[in-house]
């Protein structure tokens, strides 16, 4: 599901002149994008594995209290559903419209997760579904080997390793429908800007409620850099033990398995084999009693006529896509 990239559309623009004068290729790969890449998954994969270890040890100075939860809950929440409800099932496979100021909102909200500026995430996430599990995907645990070592070796790569470095899919070719709008590039545009936010604020929070520096040092590291930490592995489980181990209710072309114990946690990203049997639906679990908490946002905006034209399979399509 969830796509890790450091380019915004300013670093594409710098990179290749305009979009209009890019190549029409479906991916691109130069030094200059590696670098971006590395220095993303530096800032943003890394950076938060220190931040939650020194999180950890400032509990020396200040233990973890009602403060320290409520901050990390809170952070996770929402830039979770900023990036499930606004980055994969918004943006990516269009499965609901939005009013324009919602739309802004999880643009921020999925930008503050730290997990790549959006143009670029959507790009990345519908190369995968183009080419899930086959040559081509970015983030595939099915294509390094047979055996123990190739499952161990796929699991490092569709995790974690592979964001290093890997081709660049030509936003362009992948999201023409976003660098369109001139709205969604503005505010997208801020990126780096939007992940600092998400750090100052439970930062800003924790001090200004505790009255103290601990407070705002550990409003930091459990609210900032730990929130980011345990998205970035719940939702990257998902790319890697979710292509591989699970249950498999609808026919797909590729190895999309669903984690059903793990809906709530997951906010509803774990019903794998059925968004990729069905991506257009805004309803991952799509039957009323799979959990799925970004459907629930997304019905509850519906209701006060903020979401509109949900894209949900009928009963006959589900029936025919449906395994034995």
């Amino acid at each position: 599901m969830i796509e890790d990239n450091p380019l915004s559309v300013g670093d594409f623009s710098e990179a290749f002149g305009t979009w209009k004068s890019a190549p029409r290729k479906k991916t691109i790969s130069n030094p200059y994008i590696h670098r971006l890449q590395q220095r993303h998954f530096l800032l943003f994969d890394v950076l938060p594995i220190i931040g939650t270890v020194a999180a950890f040890a400032f509990l020396w100075v200040r233990p973890f209290g009602l403060l320290e939860f409520v901050l990390l809950f809170a952070m996770w929440l929402v830039t979770g559903l900023g990036v499930t409800v606004g980055y994969h099932r918004l943006f990516t496979h269009r499965t609901f419209k939005a009013a324009p100021w919602v739309v802004d909102i999880l643009v921020v909200l999925g930008s503050m997760a730290g997990q790549g500026a959006v143009v670029s995430w959507v790009a990345l996430h519908r190369r995968h579904h183009e080419y899930s599990d086959r040559e081509g995907d970015p983030h595939s645990p099915n294509l390094s080997g047979t055996g123990f070592r190739g499952a161990v070796r796929g699991l490092a790569h569709s995790h974690f390793l592979w964001m290093r470095r890997h081709e660049y899919p030509n936003i362009v070719h992948y999201a023409p429908d976003l660098i369109k709008d001139r709205r969604l590039v503005r505010v997208a545009r801020q990126y780096y800007w939007w992940v600092a936010l998400g750090l100052l604020i439970p930062a800003v929070l924790g001090g200004l409620i505790s009255m103290s520096w601990t407070g705002a040092v550990s409003g930091l590291l459990w609210g900032g850099f730990a929130r980011m930490f345990l998205l970035e592995h719940i939702v990257w489980a998902i790319n890697s033990f979710l292509h591989m181990f699970g249950t498999r209710p609808y026919d797909s072309r590729e190895n999309s398995r669903n984690g059903g114990v793990f809906a709530l946690v997951t906010l509803g990203e774990s019903w794998h084999n059925n968004h990729h049997a069905f991506p257009e639906s805004p309803s991952f679990g799509l039957d009323w009693y799979r959990l799925d908490p970004g459907y629930w946002l997304i019905r509850t905006l519906a209701a006060t006529g903020l979401a509109w034209d949900l894209k949900l399979p009928s009963e006959a399509r589900m029936a025919a896509k449906r395994l034995a």
